[in-house]
């Protein structure tokens, strides 16, 4: 019992600290590398039916890819030790939740094989009003069922997109967390919209990096705003139905403005629009935080596995994103600066507001 009392009087101490620093690395390196290995593999199977003789990485490329991958992991585990997010994020994958759904990615595949070999982009759910949206939103993305408008795909979706990218999806988001914790320091009730929140992933790791931020969530998916809602219930995000074209909320309305993942599946004026939507509702000297996926302004060296993403999957603006640097979008249409820096296969773009 004193060995105990001991211990528990210097659980704060720096020694012991640094020893449970050093076990949070460990067990995190060991968690990514074992979903890197077995869900790249499952994702490499896949990728074989889908193309059998689709060509192959060489050494080259796949060294690159793994520098990318070990540099996002330090940056993750450096951002928790200077205090960004809880440690609890390295952690968060709800893997119960997920092998429960695993049987259910595994059984859509099929589908998925047989629509992709049709190149029917156009199968959505019978009865789905689609005049109410975009052009571009109506399409099956990813060749996946249901495209954004069922409850079947709200529940697959944060799965499927963790196998995509071996793991390492919660990861990439969290890198959008550093410079929004930096204005949350000063303004901790900063007032944060998110475009196209999705199942609502990323405001649940907002809300944990910074707890009194003020969160809104937008998204064209009734089925994933229901999602996101039971994920977020108890955060007091509000999560409103809307396009990002046209944002419904006033001018000057928020401190903060972020989107995951969205950029890369819209048409080139769409991206524009959407811009400017952020830049009206910004006040001045607000950020908008960007996370989606590499382009090859910064990352050509990752061409072979950028193209082969266009290849395998429904993406028919990807193309053209790659080479319309986020930057540059953002400063067309009156953003003071613009910044990226790359992270494995995604990039975090910064824009700022005058003022």
């Amino acid at each position: 019992m004193d060995l105990v009392a001991n211990l528990s009087t210097l659980g704060g101490s720096a020694p012991l600290r640094g020893v449970r620093r050093r076990l949070d690395a460990a067990g995190y390196r060991v968690q990514q590398a074992g979903l890197a290995a077995s869900l790249g593999l499952l994702l490499r199977g896949w990728h074989h039916i889908l193309a059998p003789d689709h060509p192959q990485p060489t050494g080259r490329d796949v060294e690159r890819l793994i520098a990318r991958f070990e540099q996002l992991l330090r940056e993750d585990l450096a951002n928790v030790e200077r205090g960004v997010y809880p440690r609890e994020l390295l952690f968060q994958l709800p893997y119960g939740e997920y092998l429960r759904a695993l049987p259910a990615v595994l059984g859509d595949a099929p589908s998925i094989f047989k629509r992709s070999r049709r190149g029917d982009y156009a199968d959505l759910p019978e009865g789905a009003e689609l005049d109410q949206y975009p052009a571009y939103y109506r399409r099956n993305f990813h060749w996946q069922t249901d495209g954004w408008l069922s409850d079947r795909s709200a529940y697959l979706y944060d799965l499927s997109v963790e196998i995509l990218f071996g793991g390492a999806a919660d990861v990439m988001r969290r890198m959008a967390l550093p410079p929004l914790v930096e204005v949350a320091r000063r303004s901790p009730d900063l007032r944060v919209l998110d475009l196209a929140c999705g199942t609502g992933r990323f405001l649940q790791q907002l809300h944990r990096a910074a707890p009194r931020a003020r969160l809104t969530g937008l998204d064209l998916s009734t089925p994933y705003l229901a999602r996101a809602r039971a994920l977020l219930a108890g955060t007091g995000a509000e999560l409103l139905v809307g396009n990002a074209e046209a944002i419904p909320a006033e001018d000057e309305s928020f401190d903060a403005v972020t989107s995951v993942f969205l950029f890369h599946e819209l048409p080139g004026d769409a991206r524009r629009n959407v811009a400017r939507e952020a830049l009206r509702v910004l006040r001045p000297g607000g950020r908008f935080v960007v996370c989606d996926s590499a382009q090859l302004a910064e990352s050509a060296e990752l061409g072979f596995f950028l193209d082969q993403f266009q290849d395998f999957y429904h993406e028919p603006y990807f193309k053209g994103y790659l080479r319309d640097d986020l930057t540059r979008v953002l400063t067309d249409v009156g953003f003071q600066s613009a910044s990226a820096v790359p992270r494995f296969v995604s990039k975090i773009v910064v824009g700022t507001k005058a003022g």
